[in-house]
């Protein structure tokens, strides 16, 4: 995939859109999923945005090949990843009374593990901050498709920022291609949305891009609680 289907245009109302959140609402943080929106970011903010920080999540249970890439992005950028791990206490409970694969019993319990493995970090991570980005786009799930550039977080009273929400799959791709950026092997085999190994799986041709995260579930409220806004909206 060339250059060509990536607008310069779409880079520059990127940037702009950072240096906007670095200059006007510090200390703003980038939640980096290390998926391929993902990587755009981390390209963006790491050559033309120093102020703003990158933190993950590892939950624990992520893929061995997600593991390959969060250390290739240590190697290539002069920028520290800063890493969020659940609470140990809370994951021995949530494994004692329910088993260490309990979230495949019911929605409820694959909630609370989620609960426990990402949104308790991502608290964490985002205290103290005035802004947080995300790789989001209006095409990866029905959740998602109203998805504004800038809201407000109620959750966690801050501001929240989706710089790629109107970029397309095609784009995306464009930019990892013509900057050599890496990404993980997994998309290469059918992973196009990627989480914890037990709750995601490849897809199936002709299946939506989000197909493949909780499977089990109804696709209109499928979201992991990262962002509560989007499955509210979808439930209306």
């Amino acid at each position: 995939m060339s250059l060509e289907r990536l607008p310069q245009q779409r880079i520059d109302e990127a940037v702009a859109l950072l240096k906007r959140i670095e200059g006007e609402f510090a200390p703003a943080a980038f939640a980096n999923s290390l998926g391929a929106e993902d990587m755009v970011l981390t390209d963006l903010i790491a050559c033309h945005v120093p102020g703003i920080e990158m933190f993950t999540l590892d939950t624990g249970r992520l893929h061995e090949e997600t593991y390959r890439l969060m250390q290739k992005v240590a190697d290539r950028y002069d920028r520290p990843l800063r890493v969020y791990f659940p609470q140990p206490e809370t994951v021995q409970q949530y494994a004692t009374a329910h088993g260490v694969n309990g979230f495949y019993q019911s929605v409820e319990l694959r909630k609370a593990c989620c609960q426990a493995r990402k949104v308790e970090p991502l608290g964490r991570a985002l205290a103290g901050k005035a802004a947080w980005i995300t790789g989001l786009r209006r095409e990866q799930a029905v959740t998602r498709r109203d998805l504004p550039e800038h809201e407000f977080d109620a959750a966690h009273g801050i501001e929240k920022f989706n710089p790629l929400a109107a970029w397309s799959e095609a784009e995306v791709w464009a930019y990892l291609h013509a900057y050599g950026v890496p990404y993980n092997e997994l998309h290469a085999r059918g992973f196009p949305s990627i989480g914890c190994a037990p709750c995601t799986r490849a897809l199936t041709p002709g299946e939506d891009v989000r197909a493949g995260r909780w499977w089990w579930e109804d696709p209109a409220t499928r979201e992991c609680g990262l962002h509560p806004a989007r499955r509210e909206k979808a439930a209306a």
